[in-house]
Order: structure tokens, then sequence, then C-alpha cells
């Protein structure tokens, strides 16, 4: 196993679609903040990110179905990012990049307004109370997310915890941010089971609906 992690992490390096910042070089991103656009994807296109993006499931999905957007899968471990990374250069989608860093990072590598939307795919939870910070729709990450959203971005929770769900929605409610939609139990809707966006599955996914887990799913605006 740590064998196959060597190798991975020296294909990474390799891959024209992952970028993978020193940790040194954080605090100096001037060759990619505003720059994702004219520079990485070379056109005007809309840009997605998914954070911790795991193996970029989710951001294959997305890329594939609008070629019209930019994806950007994000996460810190490269062994995750690995698969989806390898995925998207074979199959040439050229509209997906992956960024290898810690999301409360996040604002250090893209200007203001430069993304449009985001997408969180099944986080850890952190159902540890004295981990409540480290959930990702706490208030400090939220408020690293402005930093990157125009006022009309959008922020798409989706999870299989009841806490983080129920929690997430406190937050917006305290912050006074505008919930678009909400639901605890999203394939209980027929119309949400035909949804090409929200259908898409992620291995974890798979796994808790076969154990007969609800997913739910929160679409909100930052205030």
């Amino acid at each position: 196993m740590a064998q196959n992690k060597l190798e991975r992490f020296a294909q990474l390096d390799t891959f024209a679609n992952t970028i993978q910042p020193k940790l040194e070089n954080w605090f100096d991103t001037s060759e990619l903040k505003g720059k994702w656009g004219t520079e990485i994807f070379k056109n005007d296109n809309p840009i997605v990110l998914e954070l911790g993006c795991g193996k970029g499931e989710y951001t294959v999905g997305l890329g594939r179905q609008y070629p019209d957007k930019n994806f950007i899968g994000v996460d810190r471990k490269g062994n995750r990012i690995w698969r989806g990374a390898k995925t998207a250069l074979e199959d040439g989608l050229d509209n997906i990049r992956f960024l290898r860093v810690m999301i409360d990072k996040i604002d250090q590598f893209f200007a203001p307004g430069e993304v449009s939307e985001i997408w969180i795919t099944f986080p850890d939870p952190q159902p540890q109370l004295g981990r409540a910070k480290k959930r990702l729709t706490a208030p400090k990450f939220l408020a690293k997310y402005k930093n990157t959203l125009p006022a009309d971005g959008i922020i798409h929770l989706k999870t299989d915890s009841q806490l983080l769900h129920e929690y997430t929605l406190e937050v917006i409610e305290e912050g006074k941010h505008k919930l678009l939609f909400k639901t605890n139990d999203l394939y209980a809707h027929p119309e949400n089971k035909n949804d090409p966006i929200l259908s898409i599955r992620t291995y974890y996914e798979g796994l808790f609906l076969e154990q007969g887990m609800p997913i739910t799913y929160i679409k909100f605006q930052l205030a």
C-alpha cells in the first residue's frame, strides 16, 4: 500500500491537470490567483470547485455533464485525487483540474469572484462538539468561500450526516445567509432522482445508500 502511494505521488507530479503548490509557496500564490481562466483553463467559462473532493467522482461527473464550465477538485491528499486526475486525463476532460491544498487556505488561491459555485460532497462531519469549527460549513470556512465567490455565488452541501445537515442550517440562519433549497432525504423525491447534477454518486454515497441511509442536500448563498 505504501509503495502504491509513493508511485501515485510520483505520477501526480507528471499530471498536467494537477497542481501541487509546495507548502513554502502557499503564501505566494500570484501565479494562480485571479489567473485560473486565462492561464490554466485558457477560457472565460465559470469556475466551480469541489472541496474535499476525495477521488474526484463529483468533479469528473460535473465536468462530463458541463463542458462549458471549468471544474477544480480540491483535496489535501494526493493519494485520493490521483484517481480523479487520472480518469480526467484518460477521458480527455480538459475542463477539469485538481488542486492539492488545505481547504482553509482556499482564498489564497482564488481572487474575489473568481469562483461561481462550490460543492461540498460528503465531508468529514467532525461529530465531536469540540471539532465543530473544523466542519467545512463552519462560519470561518464560509468566510473563506465568500472571498472567492461573487454576490450570487452558490454553495451546495451533499451529505449523509444529519448532524452536519442540521448544523449547516443553523449556521445559515444565524449568519442570515439565503437558503435556496433543503431536503433531509434527497432521493425520497422522484424529481431529484432524475436531476443530472444531484444524481452523480460518489463511492461513499453508494455505500451509504446501500445501508439505507438518507442523503441530505442544501443549496444556499452567502449574505
